[in-house]
């Protein structure tokens, strides 16, 4: 690790990239944030760096077009991926989206470490299942956030939370799997994901 300790609020804007040609040089340590276009993945990226227009939220989903880099220290990067799932745009333009982030997700080597956002009110949808199946495959360690926790009352969540754990370990998946709760309106959860993230962020390269 570099002498820069990691501090979430020191994240800013580096570039956003259509495909990873136009990446910075693969050196260091990322940490992608991926999740359907409806997850609230910009919010949480925005939550977890305690900046509000860190990462841009629209009311319309799918507006994240492109890999978006946020440098929080020297080599070390948060990335926000374009939504999948759900988004009003043109087929072809939904595909060239899918591409980038599978690109990135087969090619990247100093990616360390992914985040999987979902709607605690609609978790483990096929595709949120396929991208945890990846990140396992490529040996990658998981958070997956149960997001927008707010919405649910405390025995529900709670609820959806054990289902949720109890769903994964039914899918015998080999890999290193969290799973937490997180709301970015009441900043549930933020600490404990920080601390993972950075855990990710701090092994050396």
């Amino acid at each position: 690790m570099t002498d820069t300790a990691i501090d979430f609020r020191r994240a800013k804007y580096m570039l956003s990239a259509p495909d990873i040609s136009f990446l910075p040089p693969d050196t260091g340590v990322e940490v992608a944030f991926a999740g359907r276009s409806n997850a609230g993945k910009s919010s949480a990226l925005n939550t977890m760096t305690d900046q509000r227009g860190l990462a841009k939220t629209s009311k319309t989903p799918g507006r994240t077009q492109m890999i978006n880099l946020f440098e929080l220290a020297e080599d070390r990067r948060l990335v926000d991926l374009p939504g999948y799932g759900f988004a009003q745009v043109p087929l072809e333009m939904k595909k060239k989206w899918q591409h980038a982030l599978a690109e990135y997700l087969e090619k990247r080597n100093c990616l360390k470490g992914l985040v999987v956002l979902m709607d605690c009110r609609h978790p483990l949808k096929d595709l949120d299942v396929n991208m945890i199946r990846w990140g396992v495959a490529a040996e990658l360690p998981v958070l997956v956030l149960l997001t927008k926790a707010d919405k649910l009352k405390q025995a529900v969540k709670q609820k959806t939370l054990r289902d949720v754990k109890a769903s994964l370990e039914a899918m015998e998946l080999d890999g290193d799997i969290k799973v937490q709760l997180f709301s970015s309106l009441k900043g549930t959860g933020r600490t404990e994901a920080i601390k993972t993230v950075t855990a990710w962020l701090e092994q050396p390269v």
